[in-house]
């Protein structure tokens, strides 16, 4: 492809819209234009290297038994309803009627779809196991879109199932897949890690997300040496027993002026954080209920929405905080409060803690569970530190990353197929529902998550497996005769060696077209220059800047076989 033809608007300023890395270089390098927030056109070096993103894990599928097919992205409300997802998914979902006020969505996933096909396919026990996926656009309304594909309102995705008769047949199942993606992002030249993880609105039992590990990652992961490793939203805490065997002392009222944050409370009263048992009020699905952590903790919304079964839970405000507790916020505690009380197992193990009294600029010093207050449920409700306990070890101390999810397994059971009442014959005639898995890569997000983990400050560094070009050939002055003659000798001759090359023949200054190069990341660069009367030319890796002079056809073999190497 030359470039003097090619759609490549490349930027030499960083976007201001773009705060990561990889956003800020699918911009500058010319492969993604944004529409709207959280929606992007992609242009012809993004979608060139997109495409080999989705081969490598249409390769990978392909070799374990999947089946690839597509369905519609335009979905009726039935299928929704019948798995209870049409109000589960809430405002994320993009939902639309038809002329004659039919209710369908923009697919923000598949399961109850693929459970109709197989349920209307598949008849028999001789027909299972079986794996199908397909590769295509999601929909979800994100309510903060935020960098670029990273988290974006419209993203494309490989979306697999699973349909067994046993519960060891998935175990099977899910192992085939995990090892699948396990080839498919070491194909990617990614760098990651596999965590336990929630189920989230996907339902199911076994869960695992392959993390990469990012700055920028939104995930926040908790490992071990030993090595536990865990989404923060799904890790078990190991409680802390401070002062359990404490002697109980009389509970007393405290005037605390301007005194609503631990912070303000620690500096107030002269103790620590580990003092309190600082009391949230929380909004689900129209519900107040109240939720208890020790001051130093935080309340994890994942573990207390799935104990709750709640589809939308968020702070209460202002106003519902004062119905339950009579005062402003910042002095809510749990004696004599109008509203369920979930305590995190900690607070449960503590004694003569500081809590809220439900009056403005008052608070309870002294107070214990059992005797000033009854929870409603004691369990874990509090997001996993660093320098915690270890819970599968029980001996070393948590560690954390940030993480970019860009894969996601799940074991979901029969949660889809009861609800859709799917069912096949078995070996005796007799009715069965099919067990499934659920099994996504988000392909859009792995493009985003190769920049995060290979780029530099002067631009991309694709791995060659995904590169969108391998070469990219250079004559530094399309003037001269003879570097546009052996520039264009090397171009044909790697074309016909199947390599995917550029050819830099636009009228610029040397130093654009290197800019350029760098930039947009392509593996190798042949630079044609000056020594081209003697057959020299300029062999350079991308990564790590190797420069190495050869004659052309030298840098032809070098080309082919690191390129083939490396693939």
């Amino acid at each position: 492809m030359r470039l003097s033809k090619y759609l490549l608007p490349t930027l030499r300023e960083v976007p201001s819209e773009a705060e990561i890395p990889s956003h800020q270089l699918m911009l500058r390098a010319g492969l993604i234009r944004k529409l709207a927030s959280g929606i992007y056109s992609y242009l012809p070096l993004g979608l060139k290297a997109l495409k080999k993103i989705e081969n490598i894990v249409r390769d990978s599928m392909d070799s374990h038994d999947a089946q690839e097919l597509l369905m519609s992205a335009v979905l009726p409300k039935e299928y929704f309803e019948d798995s209870g997802r049409w109000t589960v998914f809430g405002p994320e979902m993009f939902r639309l009627k038809d002329r004659a006020d039919r209710d369908f969505c923009l697919g923000p996933t598949h399961e109850e779809i693929f459970t109709d096909t197989v349920k209307n396919t598949v008849k028999s026990y001789k027909q299972l196991p079986m794996t199908l996926y397909q590769i295509q656009t999601k929909y979800r309304d994100e309510r903060r879109p935020r960098f670029g594909v990273i988290r974006s309102r419209e993203f494309i995705m490989k979306d697999a199932y699973s349909f067994d008769t046993d519960e060891k047949g998935l175990d099977v199942s899910y192992q085939n897949m995990y090892d699948a993606y396990k080839e498919a992002f070491d194909k990617m030249g990614l760098e990651y890690l596999i965590v336990d993880a929630d189920s989230g609105a996907m339902g199911g039992s076994g869960s695992q997300e392959f993390m990469v590990k990012s700055d920028v990652g939104e995930d926040t992961i908790a490992f071990c040496s030993c090595g536990f490793c865990s989404n923060i939203e799904k890790a078990a805490c190991v409680a802390e027993d401070l002062n359990s065997k404490d002697d109980e002392k009389e509970m007393e009222k405290i005037y605390t002026p301007n005194s609503r944050t631990i912070e303000e409370l620690v500096e107030f009263l002269g103790t620590d954080a580990k003092s309190f048992a600082k009391t949230l009020l929380y909004n689900a699905d129209g519900k107040i209920v109240a939720v208890m952590v020790r001051g130093d903790r935080e309340v994890n919304e994942t573990k207390l929405a799935n104990y709750l079964g709640a589809i939308d839970l968020e702070m209460a405000s202002p106003e519902e905080v004062f119905e339950a507790t009579n005062a402003q916020v910042g002095f809510a505690g749990p004696v004599g409060i109008k509203v369920d009380v979930l305590v995190d197992s900690e607070v449960s193990l503590m004694k003569n803690f500081v809590v809220g009294a439900n009056e403005t600029m008052y608070h309870y010093r002294n107070v214990n569970m059992g005797r000033d207050f009854s929870p409603t449920f004691v369990g874990d409700f509090r997001n996993i530190e660093v320098g915690d306990v270890c819970p599968k070890c029980k001996n070393d101390k948590i560690q954390t990353c940030q993480g970019i999810e860009v894969g996601h397994i799940f074991k979901l059971g029969t949660k889809y197929t009861d609800a859709l009442k799917c069912t096949y014959l078995d070996e005796n005639g007799k009715e069965q529902t099919p067990i499934m898995g659920c099994y996504g890569i988000g392909v859009s997000r792995c493009m985003a998550a190769i920049i995060e983990q290979s780029s530099d400050e002067n631009g991309i560094v694709w791995p060659v497996s995904v590169a969108p070009y391998h070469v990219i050939v250079v004559p530094v002055n399309t003037k001269n005769e003879e570097q546009v003659e052996l520039a264009e000798k090397i171009y044909d001759e790697l074309k016909k060696k199947g390599i995917d090359v550029l050819i830099d023949d636009r009228n610029e200054r040397a130093g654009v077209k290197f800019k350029d190069a760098d930039l947009i990341g392509i593996p190798v660069r042949i630079n044609v220059g000056k020594g081209a009367s003697e057959n020299k030319v300029e062999f350079i890796k991308r990564k790590g800047y190797e420069m190495t002079e050869m004659s052309s056809q030298e840098a032809i073999d070098a080309a082919i076989s690191y390129i083939n190497e490396n693939r």
